[in-house]
């Protein structure tokens, strides 16, 4: 799993029918303080986050169990939206201190 933020939206009128109503995200890795970093992919949104907000995506094979992306094409899917990331005892990032 990685940490990353949701950084833009992507629109697809044509795609296979196995991604018809899946929603399409940019996002960018991030790290603990929710600063994004390294190359933009796409991923399928499975829980509604939305653009700037810092989330857990699941890669490769992980990304094709979960209930939205089972038996779909889909290298990368976001599983969860981070409320906080706490390190050796300190917090890092907090949703609501955005």
């Amino acid at each position: 799993m990685q940490i990353a933020k949701v950084v833009g939206t992507l629109v697809s009128t044509k795609k296979d029918s196995k991604l018809e109503a899946l929603k399409l995200l940019l996002v960018q890795p991030a790290d603990v303080d929710g600063v994004s970093k390294g190359s933009v992919i796409c991923a399928i949104d499975s829980v509604g986050a939305g653009v700037d907000e810092i989330v857990l995506l699941a890669a490769g094979s992980s990304a094709r169990l979960t209930d939205v992306t089972q038996n779909k094409p889909v290298d990368s899917v976001i599983i969860a939206i981070i409320d906080t990331m706490e390190v050796e005892g300190q917090i890092r990032y907090s949703k609501s201190a955005q």
